[in-house]
Order: structure tokens, then sequence, then C-alpha cells
């Protein structure tokens, strides 16, 4: 999988030309999205420890800040934080996985009804483009690029629909299964990446013709798809292990 981690000892240098706090907010910035990614493309294991020092080094930081990275990240749900033991990445199980990705359909398919009765022009062009730029990176098996953009043209749906509360309910489920949501791609049962990609083009489809009703239904079983992926992704170490002697 690739990583925006970068390579050990090379530290994040925010720019010498911004001020002390701009500084700050950047560098913050780019520790958590860089941690985000590292946890969300499976880099440690579900349930594992967060290996504080390591990362320190990887980035070149003290453990202050990767230390307020964490709590962000604890706050969306992707880790836990453990009393004077560190932190460890959330494992869900397989009830957990149902119950989210149901309540993420059920959010993602008013998103889009709303979306088809409120989005400007504008806003279906940016989609557009975020679509193939997907598009492209799908072509080149980007995955990390893919992913991305595959959920900045959910979340720009989401913005769409003109509803705050809705919004803000998104952002916290969509956290905590960013990881499996990710990993779902790599499922071995189906050519799921490939399935995805063709229910955007059906997304794109209706959105462009506002068709609310059509939209909203795409949307829910593209979730439940997810959901049979990334369940199927959850069994697969457990069968392919080989018998215990």
């Amino acid at each position: 999988m690739k990583s925006t981690i970068p390579d050990l000892g090379v530290p994040i240098t925010p720019s010498a030309a911004d001020s002390s706090d701009r500084q700050e907010a950047s560098l913050h910035g780019e520790i958590l999205l860089r941690l985000r990614d590292y946890v969300v493309e499976g880099n440690i294991p579900d349930g594992g420890r967060i290996p504080e020092r390591q990362l320190c080094e990887m980035f070149g930081i003290s453990r202050t800040p990767l230390r307020e990275a964490l709590k962000v990240l604890a706050a969306e749900g992707l880790i836990e934080l453990l009393p004077n033991r560190g932190a460890r990445v959330r494992q869900l199980s397989q009830r957990d996985l149902e119950e989210l990705f149901d309540v993420m359909a059920g959010l993602e398919s008013l998103a889009g009804r709303l979306a088809c009765e409120a989005i400007t022009d504008e806003e279906i062009i940016a989609i557009e483009q975020l679509h193939y730029e997907m598009y492209g990176q799908y072509l080149h098996r980007d995955m990390h690029g893919y992913f991305q953009t595959n959920q900045h043209i959910h979340e720009s749906i989401v913005a769409a629909a003109r509803n705050e509360t809705l919004k803000a309910a998104y952002a916290n489920f969509a956290g905590r299964i960013r990881r499996v949501r990710y990993s779902a791609n790599f499922a071995r049962k189906r050519q799921r990446w490939a399935e995805a990609m063709r229910e955007h083009e059906a997304i794109l489809d209706a959105l462009r013709r506002r068709a609310g009703s059509e939209l909203s239904d795409i949307l829910f079983q593209h979730l439940r798809n997810k959901r049979t992926a990334a369940i199927e992704h959850l069994t697969e170490p457990q069968e392919d292990a080989p018998a215990a002697p």
C-alpha cells in the first residue's frame, strides 16, 4: 500500500516564510494528515498499539505534536486512547461494521436526495472533475490517490445537501469506518475496485440529472456493497490462515 509517511529520519519542515502561528498550524495539519493516512492504509493491524517512538522518528518530531494528532484521530473514532498506556487502532467487529455501514448508507442516501434539490451547476462540474481524476487514479492503480478523491466526492455530495445536522452526523460516522472503507477495496472474493467505479459512474449520471430518488437508492446500495466487501475482507485472514497443528 502506498503511504504518505516520509522515509525514516526525514522531518516535516514548515515553510520559513510563514508566521510562527501559521507554521504550527501547518505542521499540525500535515502530521494529522499523514498519521491518518498511515492508520487508514493498514500499516498498523486492527487492535495494534500505536508505535509512538517509531512515528516520532519518521516525522522528525517530539511526542507532544504526535499525541495532539492522536487525540484528533481518537475523536474521529479511528483509534482508542488507553489511560497511561498510549493508543491502539480501534478494532471493529462484524456487527459493528454492519451497523455503521447501514447508518452511513442511510445518511448518504438522504444526502443524495437533498443534494439533487439544492446542488448548483458549478458543484456538479466540480464533482465531475473529481470523478475523472479518480478514474485516472483507478487506471494507474493509485489506491492512495483514488481513496482520497473518492472521499472528497462523497463529502461534496453531503455538502451539497445544505444540511448542517446531516453533515455533522456524516463526519462523525465517516471517521469510524474510514480505515475499513479503504481496506474493502482489497476484498479478494470480488473485483470491488472495478465494481465501485461502475457505481460511481451511476452516481454521477443521476446527480447530473438531479434524479434525487434514483441517486438516493444508488448511494444506499453503494454503501451496502461496500459493507459486504468490508466484511469479506475482515474474514479473509481467518479463511486463509493455515489450520492449527
